[in-house]
């Protein structure tokens, strides 16, 4: 099942950051004040950009990496001008299999 990252504006000009499964049901919430803390303060107004994962962990990864943005920089992300892999850490190099030393 894949797991989506979500960007938020919310009334004060603030971005919330956050991971779901369904961003429209996990806005719902934010909307009517049954989501995070903090989006029940500062009403969210709209989905900027959500990005695909294959699984909660790497999406919970990829919100690690986007909550320590600067708020402008959140904004270049959602509107395209910041790639995410610009964002998250590259990959761990691939390892040549191991193979026996000739006896």
């Amino acid at each position: 099942m894949p797991w989506f990252l979500y960007m938020l504006e919310c009334a004060d000009g603030s971005v919330y950051t956050g991971i779901a499964v369904d961003v429209a049901a996990r806005f719902a919430q934010h909307a009517s004040g049954t989501g995070a803390r903090y989006t029940r303060s500062r009403k969210p107004v709209q989905v900027l950009a959500q990005f695909e994962f294959a699984d909660r962990a790497r999406a919970s990864s990829a919100e690690y990496w986007v909550k320590r943005l600067t708020p402008r920089e959140k904004r270049a992300l959602a509107a395209g001008a910041r790639t995410l892999e610009s964002v998250l850490p590259p990959p761990p190099p691939e390892t040549a299999p191991e193979t026996a030393a000739p006896d």
